[in-house]
């Protein structure tokens, strides 16, 4: 793709409005068998959401945001993981809507209340998924704790103690 361009991860964002989980990993799969196979894909639970990415070698998308479960509580649901890398958005606090917490964390300047729950489940992850020699992504939005890059000092921090 170019000289040291790599291409990391491609991610869908896919959402269950007004059909059943089933109809919905039906249609999963079958769009799954169409893109090529020498990229990674990624998808935002369940057995059935989790056989159909585990089949096509596809990762969940961890998500730490407003209408999801803590990031331990999706692992939970999932049981593992379903491809040989991971991904993990650190999003916004949960419970709380994007607009709300792009409030908050404006100017984006400083730590606007750490997520300690957010930070463990993150780290946690980070080293069950690094233990099974799996490559992480951690994306990290300012409107998580309010500044990105203190967040990740942070991440890298307890991952390092």
């Amino acid at each position: 793709m170019g000289d040291g361009f790599q291409l990391g991860l491609t991610r869908f964002e896919c959402q269950r409005h007004g059909i059943s989980g089933e109809e919905f990993c039906s249609r999963l799969d079958e769009f799954f068998v169409q893109p090529p196979k020498d990229f990674r894909y990624a998808g935002l639970l369940g057995a059935d959401y989790h056989k159909v990415l585990e089949t096509h070698g596809v990762a969940h998308v961890y998500n730490h945001w407003s209408h999801m479960p803590p990031l331990a509580e999706q692992h939970k649901r999932m049981e593992s993981f379903t491809a040989p890398f991971t991904v993990l958005r650190l999003l916004t606090r949960l419970k709380i809507s994007y607009e709300a917490a792009r409030k908050r964390a404006e100017p984006y300047n400083k730590i606007e209340g750490k997520l300690p729950e957010m930070r463990r489940d993150t780290v946690n992850l980070v080293k069950k998924a690094v233990a099974e020699k799996r490559r992480t992504y951690v994306l990290v939005n300012n409107r998580a704790e309010g500044n990105a890059p203190l967040t990740v000092a942070a991440l890298v921090d307890q991952l390092q103690a």
